[in-house]
C-alpha cells in the first residue's frame, strides 16, 4: 500500500504546476509563497531570484512545509498534498544542469529566459507527505514518511 501511495503523489507533484511554499523569517513570522516547481519522485526543486524573503527564511531556517491543491469549489472532490520537509541552495553543476533539463521540459518558456546569475534553485527533500483525497470521504487523508 505505501508504494502504491508514493506513487499517486508522485503522479500528483508531476502533473501539477506551483505550490504554495510556508516559510519562516527570523523573527519567527510564517510567510507564503506561490511558487512554480519541478520535481523527481517526491523532491521538489523551485527556481528564485537569490534576494527573495524565501531564501533569506531558508537560510535562516531550512524546515519548510507547502501544499499542492486543486482550486475546485467542491469540497468532496478535493484531493491535494500536504508536505514537510527540509530545503537548500543546490551548488553542484551537473545537479544545476539536471534540474534545468526538468524545468525545460515541464516550463518550456524556461529555455527562453535569458541566464540570470541572481537565480538560485531550492531543493527542497520531504521527511512527510500527506496525501487528501476527500472523494473517498470528507476529511481523508494519508500520510507517508520518507
Amino acid at each position: 500500500m505505501a508504494e502504491e501511495l508514493k506513487d499517486k503523489i508522485y503522479e500528483y507533484l508531476s502533473s501539477h504546476y506551483y505550490l504554495n511554499l510556508a516559510t519562516v523569517s527570523p523573527q519567527g513570522r510564517p510567510m507564503a509563497h506561490t511558487m512554480a516547481y519541478v520535481s523527481e519522485n517526491a523532491v521538489t526543486y523551485l527556481a528564485t531570484n537569490k534576494n527573495t524573503r524565501k531564501v533569506q527564511n531558508i537560510m535562516h531556517n531550512p524546515y519548510v512545509a507547502y501544499t499542492v491543491d486543486e482550486d475546485d469549489p467542491d469540497w468532496f472532490n478535493m484531493q491535494a498534498l500536504q508536505v514537510e520537509g527540509k530545503a537548500s541552495i543546490i551548488t553542484g553543476e551537473n545537479e544545476l544542469r539536471e534540474v534545468g533539463e526538468i524545468m525545460v521540459a515541464k516550463f518550456p518558456v524556461a529555455a527562453d529566459m535569458p541566464p540570470d546569475s541572481d537565480i538560485i534553485m531550492i531543493k527542497i527533500e520531504p521527511e512527510v507527505i500527506y496525501y487528501l483525497d476527500y472523494s473517498i470521504k470528507f476529511g481523508h487523508r494519508e500520510q507517508v514518511n520518507l
